[in-house]
């Protein structure tokens, strides 16, 4: 397994780990010790319990199960749930739901990171005096807009931007965290497991707070989606950093709670009032920008993942712009415009951070549970540990895991039930592209070339028949060298002939290796037909224009194939490839008699389809003469009835 991940430690790269990874579990101090305390009366052993828990989930989930472990499923220096299923899908039938499940629910979940984020930072201005009674509301909505508004131009000049302005923060959390712990030095032995352990068992409801305690980790998820961005080493040894600044500043928190023992909290947040007063505007300043950085995380995280979705057929088309020449740096405007419209109905919706809360953290556990299950597939067949140490130590992850699941359960009437809902949308939405495909695909029939050859010759030298193109291409699902669907062949000979100086069958293979481009040709009817096998990793972008040119170039050049030389029709007035494109779109045939739920799940797939990014657009075609047809999928057709012939009488006229 490769090794792009394996990238030396190096100022630059832990820099860009710092301002890419981490802003979302960077920023959880804003809220996670206001969303265990509440409205609860403050006690010696809340607090120390709390901080137990952050620092034992922080250890246990991020450090041990993240870092440690699902950081060695790299896919060729690349990772993310989708990522980890192409390594593993050859081990099951059902990977796919797993996969489905966790993506889902991290963009589900992932739409309350920007605004509880944001607004938890901005909320921080209420501290001032003169500011108390201040509506945070449209400042909240106005940052988000601009941020959304701003990702079509892309990030790639303001980005080096985020790992300076991430060490200023962490840096910043840990100086204020460290001076209350020299006040009350004694809250370090609040890490002691046994504190955890006595307000999940002892305190009343106890358990329920888990459901608070896991905000700590919800960006955990992140490390593993953006290793192709940082590479391993980088991620391991920036973790060291940043959890000492997490756990330092928790700790400050605890021990200012300390002071305010049997009192409720209030409208007061530990993470603010740890803050000298000389510093408050600039530690809002500061804290806004890493709220900021954290929802651009976030935001591109999401594009990567659509991205993914697509390119494995999870996902109907979409339109995907390069931003910029790096990799990564891609910008999705309908995913945007989702993204966008999501986060300003959590904001209207929920209007407090404190309310957010209530409804963060339930859709991620399914996310964090699922990466746990298709890490168990990793670890027992590529690392190939024993059966035994290796359903261990997955059982502790999933039991931790439906722990925090059990009680972020709580969370469902409270708000929880906004992220659920919007996962299963998107959970109907990849299942329905996903299996409707596979359907499609079965009803497709494939047929030998072998006894067209000769037609194809035929054809070719036919001179009576009006030439369609030059270079006629037309986009095959078959993976079998010598066969090809039967409705290109229609195509072809079927009503008017389609003739061409030269045939080309291009099939496009998707691997699991992120960024694979490479090609192999094959030669099948002598001087008149050619398939193309472009094999193109998850991350590769599709422009088979570009690339049937390339080859086209580098087959003359080396002198290969006498018939690629063919000179176009229209050689006298352009330089350009005289080449045609013919794209056959399916459709039901009324004559089909399918069950409801195979009825109902190609409708809706095409449906999607439908809504989807346009097919030439799609295949980097929109600059080419592209022909649509149309072809009829026929799954078992309805029995025709006898019919009875009627004689007419001799009467009868």
């Amino acid at each position: 397994m490769a090794n792009l991940s394996k990238k030396k430690v190096t100022a630059a790269g832990l820099l860009v780990a710092l301002g890419i990874i981490y802003g979302d579990i960077g920023t959880s101090p804003l809220y996670v010790m206001s969303a265990i305390a509440g409205d609860k009366i403050l006690s010696k052993e809340l607090i120390y319990g709390s901080v137990s828990l952050v620092f034992w989930t922080l250890t246990l989930l991020t450090t041990i199960k993240y870092v440690w472990y699902t950081l060695k499923a790299d896919n060729h220096g690349e990772g993310g749930i989708f990522a980890l299923y192409s390594l593993v899908k050859p081990y099951g039938k059902y990977m796919a739901i797993p996969t489905i499940i966790g993506a889902a629910s991290l963009l589900s979940d992932g739409l309350i990171t920007p605004p509880i984020s944001v607004s938890s930072a901005i909320e921080g201005l209420q501290i001032i005096p003169s500011l108390h009674n201040l509506n945070t509301l449209p400042l909240v909505l106005g940052i988000i807009t601009l941020l959304f508004a701003f990702q079509r131009y892309g990030t790639e000049k303001i980005g080096g931007i985020f790992g300076p302005v991430m060490v200023i923060w962490f840096s910043m959390i840990g100086v204020l965290g460290l001076r209350y712990i020299l006040i009350y030095p004694e809250i370090i032995n609040s890490l002691n497991p046994y504190f955890g352990y006595k307000l999940l068992f002892y305190y009343p409801q106890g358990f329920w707070l888990l459901g608070a305690v896991f905000l700590c980790t919800t960006g955990a998820e992140a490390l593993y989606s953006d290793m192709g961005h940082c590479g391993l080493e980088n991620i391991r040894t920036s973790w060291v950093f940043v959890k000492s600044m997490l756990i330092i500043n928790y700790l400050g928190q605890a021990a200012w709670m300390i002071s305010k023992i049997n009192q409720p909290l209030g409208d007061l947040n530990p993470f603010f009032e740890i803050v000298p007063d000389w510093f408050k505007i600039p530690s809002i300043a500061i804290s806004t920008l890493a709220a900021i950085i954290a929802s651009q995380a976030l935001i591109s995280g999401s594009y990567t993942l659509i991205n993914e979705a697509i390119s494995l057929n999870f996902w109907p088309r979409s339109k995907v712009i390069h931003t910029s020449i790096h990799k990564g740096q891609i910008y999705v405007p309908s995913i945007n415009t989702m993204l966008f419209v999501g986060c300003m109905f959590i904001i209207i919706y929920f209007k407090k951070s404190e309310n957010m809360e209530a409804a963060y953290g339930l859709a991620i556990t399914l996310a964090m549970l699922s990466t746990s299950f298709l890490l168990f597939f990793f670890i027992l067949k590529r690392l190939k540990w024993n059966s035994l140490l290796t359903t261990l130590l997955i059982s502790i992850f999933g039991f931790i895991e439906i722990s925090f699941f059990l009680s972020n359960i709580r969370k469902f009437p409270e708000g929880g039930y906004i992220t659920i809902c919007i996962a299963l949308i998107y959970i109907a939405i990849m299942l329905t592209i996903f299996y409707g495909r596979k359907l499609k695909n079965q009803l497709t029939k494939f047929i030998e070339i072998e006894p067209y050859e000769d037609l194809f010759i035929k054809l070719k030298n036919d001179s009576t028949i009006p030439l369609e193109a030059t270079h006629l291409v037309y986009l095959t699902k078959s993976k079998i060298e010598d066969q090809v669907e039967e409705r290109i062949i229609k195509s072809i000979f079927s009503k008017k002939p389609k003739r061409a100086e030269m045939y080309w069958l291009v099939h496009v293979k998707r691997t699991s290796e992120p960024f694979t481009c490479s090609y192999s040709v094959k030669e099948i009817a002598t001087k008149s037909l050619i398939k193309v096998n472009l094999h193109l990793g998850f991350k590769t972008p599709v422009q088979i224009e570009a690339y049937l040119k390339t080859i086209i170039e580098e087959l003359t050049k080396n002198d290969e194939f006498e018939f690629v030389q063919t000179e176009s029709a229209y050689s006298d007035f352009n330089n350009e490839v005289d080449l045609k494109f013919v794209i056959i779109k399916n459709i039901l045939s009324i004559e089909n008699k399918l069950t409801f739920f195979k009825e109902v799940l190609l409708n809706s797939y095409f449906r999607l389809e439908k809504m989807g990014y346009d097919y030439a657009q799609y295949f980097g075609l929109e600059n080419r003469d592209v022909e649509f047809e149309e072809y009829p999928l026929i799954y078992e057709t309805e029995k025709i009835p006898h019919l009875r012939r009627i004689k007419r009488k001799s009467t009868e006229l």
